[in-house]
Parts: structure tokens; C-alpha cells; sequence
């Protein structure tokens, strides 16, 4: 019988390493820079088209399972971050009637929130109306319209 490798034997495999990331981030911000590219690379363009596709088929890809409204919060949110236009967005997955507001429905919307931080047009793609998201403290209070700034109460 062959005896068991200790842990120290293995390979380091230091491709996921932080330092490695920053390395591999910090030359493609460069080359960017200097190569006055627009747009996304190839690996990015490829990830937004993906995702897009999975919102329209409300599919993932790889396992043909349906997208849960968590994952639909996180494609929105990194498609926006990628600087996918929201009307794309709504065309590629209409968002659903909202849902009744809920004392349940606030509280879940305020813990996901906090734990997450989506922006506050990702929930309407899932159903979350902006009345909840006002209670919940995603959305702040409409802003009361006073007199125009001009108006000097003639």
C-alpha cells in the first residue's frame, strides 16, 4: 500500500490567488488604456451574451433549470454593472405583474437587501413593486415637490 501524500506535497495552485487576480485585472486595464479599445473583451462580451440569454429563456444554460428570482437579481445586476441599457434588459425579460405588498415581502426584500445591495430597478424584474421597496428602505420617500425654486410666491 502506498503511503497517503501529506498536504505540504501538493501542489499551490496560484492562479485564483488575490495577487494573481490584481495582476491579471491591472494588465488588461492597461492594455485597454494604451490600445484605446471600446467596448468589452471577448471573455466579458461572451458573459453578457450568456446571461442575456439565460433572462430571455429564464433558463440557465448549463443545466436547463429554471432561473430562481435570486438569480435573476444577480444576472440584472452584473448585466447593469456592465453597462447593459435597462431597455434591453426589459425587452430581453419583461418583468411580471408586482406582487402584493406584504408585511412578509417587505421584511424578505430588507433582508435580501442588505445582504446583497441590488440596485432598485433589479427588483422589478422579479416582481417587487417600488411601494415595497419604499417600506422595505431600498427606495427613499418620494421627495415632496414645493414651490419652484423661481417662484417667489407671486
Amino acid at each position: 500500500m502506498s503511503k497517503p501524500r501529506a498536504r505540504s506535497d501538493k501542489k499551490e495552485n496560484r492562479r485564483g490567488s488575490r495577487e494573481a487576480v490584481e495582476k491579471r485585472r491591472a494588465a488588461r486595464a492597461f492594455n485597454d488604456a494604451l490600445t484605446d479599445r471600446s467596448g468589452l473583451d471577448g471573455r466579458t462580451e461572451k458573459r453578457r451574451q450568456r446571461l442575456l440569454d439565460e433572462l430571455r429563456q429564464g433558463k440557465r444554460r448549463s443545466t436547463g433549470h429554471e432561473l430562481k428570482p435570486v438569480e435573476v437579481l444577480l444576472h440584472v445586476q452584473e448585466l447593469l454593472s456592465l453597462d447593459e441599457p435597462l431597455q434591453s434588459l426589459k425587452k430581453a425579460c419583461p418583468p411580471p405583474k408586482p406582487a402584493p405588498e406584504t408585511p412578509q415581502l417587505v421584511e424578505l426584500v430588507r433582508r435580501l437587501h442588505r445582504a446583497y445591495e441590488f440596485r432598485p430597478e433589479t427588483y422589478r424584474f422579479v416582481g417587487v413593486a417600488d411601494e415595497v421597496l419604499r417600506t422595505a428602505g431600498v427606495l427613499r420617500e418620494k421627495p415632496k415637490r414645493g414651490p419652484h425654486r423661481g417662484d417667489k410666491g407671486r
